[in-house]
């Protein structure tokens, strides 16, 4: 054996021997206080008899990745016995308003987690339960157990570790060690938020993602903008549906009139069929003859079904809300909407708008009717209706039985029970009424 020969021999073993010594470390965490571990949700562990306040809770309502609001005991004091919850140390993607990169995938691993679980616990921070900036919301720990041999689980760290969230004060609380070390695991291992990797679940087009009631709280901020959304098709007249979609947060439905023209035909025209939820993609636009807004600009394009910009389906099979509307509220009501930022104030009509209601017992006092034969709107009525010292319009297309146009006597000194869409006419919210099946006449 030559010299050079064995010099290569004893250097491939010192190289092996390193490597080796490398290996055997790999794992091993640094810091005597940070978690020996991949899974850091585990390693935290429910101490019941801390001085946190923990209460067993069930799921009332998901919001998305990081807020869900829970059903908690009468004894608690909060209002309609409902603990809403902004989760502490995460700040996952947003899945309603302005949706995110990702904000899809965190909403439905919370879900996910949530849905399955025999047992969910809430925990403060400390010994009192904390409100968030907003003022409406709880900052809460939420524990979990999958099945009824195991421990609870920590959910706000289960969404750090696998990259569904940015820190947010992720250092500063009871678990801050063990969340910083989530976070660092996620980073490393590129998971999802840290990944680099495009979200195949969103839509990288060239619109605005957002929902309905971003649009209608910031109605003005997209005027001549493109946006996309979901929501159910309700109705459809005039080359115009109707569409709605729901908000947990606030427990209301947001709607929006979408005008398709003349130039969508064939699959397109299927996508927007009354039932279906579809993806609506097109131009806010203020609709000056009406005084309202509405999106347009509609197109589908066969050769490419799955471009962003094209309508898409989502699924079959809706209906509208019809929500059981009081005469009171539609006039009067106020809703305050929460933001990070502020609180805006709102007519509960104006944000109701373009979507369905119901409204029951309106005794019919006064109807105009279009006679105008030149008019599209030829036939239509205006039916001045009063409930509880409230005046409600409603407003009906030409209605026909049998062939023959319902004149004002079909209406005349009746009492009605309606299910309409909210329409906006002349400085005044109105019911508008599109067929004879959505009234009932006493």
């Amino acid at each position: 054996m030559t010299k050079k020969t064995t010099i290569r021999l004893l250097s491939s073993l010192i190289a092996i021997i390193l490597l080796a010594v490398c290996f055997a470390g790999c794992g091993k965490s640094e810091g005597n206080d940070q978690p020996k571990t991949t899974d850091f949700s585990a390693s935290v562990k429910l101490d019941k008899s801390a001085s946190t306040n923990k209460i067993e809770v069930t799921v009332k309502t998901y919001v998305d990745g990081d807020t869900t609001h829970f059903n908690v005991p009468e004894s608690l004091g909060m209002p309609a016995n409902t603990l809403k919850a902004r989760y502490l140390a995460v700040n996952t993607p947003e899945s309603t308003g302005k949706i995110e990169e990702y904000g899809k995938k965190a909403s439905a691993f919370t879900r996910e987690k949530l849905s399955s679980a025999v047992s969910i616990m809430v925990e403060s921070d400390d010994s009192q339960w904390n409100l968030d900036s907003t003022g409406g919301r709880y900052l809460v720990w939420v524990w979990y157990k999958p099945t009824e041999d195991s421990e609870y689980r920590n959910l706000n760290i289960e969404i750090l570790q696998n990259g569904l969230a940015i820190a947010s004060n992720s250092g500063n609380n009871r678990y801050g060690t063990t969340c910083i070390a989530a976070i660092s695991y996620a980073k490393e291992q590129k998971l999802n938020v840290y990944s680099g990797k495009k979200d195949p679940d969103f839509f990288y087009g060239s619109a605005y993602e957002v929902d309905l009631k971003e649009i209608r709280t910031n109605i003005e901020d997209y005027v001549g903008k493109k946006v996309a959304f979901n929501a159910v098709v309700t109705k459809n007249y005039s080359n115009t549906v109707y569409v709605e979609s729901y908000d947990a947060e606030t427990d209301m439905y947001y709607g929006m009139s979408v005008y398709y023209g003349f130039n969508l035909a064939g699959e397109g025209i299927e996508i927007i069929k009354v039932g279906n939820e579809a993806r609506i993609v097109g131009t806010v636009q203020y609709y000056e003859a009406g005084g309202t807004y509405q999106v347009s600009g509609l197109q589908y394009r066969i050769m490419k079904p799955d471009d962003p910009d094209n309508l898409q389906l989502i699924s079959s099979g809706h209906t509208g809300s019809y929500v059981l509307t009081d005469p009171d509220m539609f006039n009067n009501g106020k809703v305050s909407i929460v933001t990070e930022e502020e609180t805006k104030e709102f007519s509960y009509a104006s944000l109701a708008m373009s979507t369905t209601v119901e409204m029951h017992d309106l005794v019919v006092k006064k109807i105009y009717t279009t006679t105008n034969e030149d008019s599209s709107s030829y036939g239509s009525m205006t039916l001045t209706c009063e409930k509880d010292g409230q005046t409600i319009d409603v407003r009906t297309i030409p209605l026909y039985v049998d062939g023959e146009l319902v004149t004002e006597e079909y209406f005349e000194d009746k009492t009605i029970d309606v299910r309409g869409v909210v329409d906006f006419y002349d400085g005044k919210y109105q019911i508008k009424l599109f067929s004879l099946s959505d009234v009932q006449v006493d």
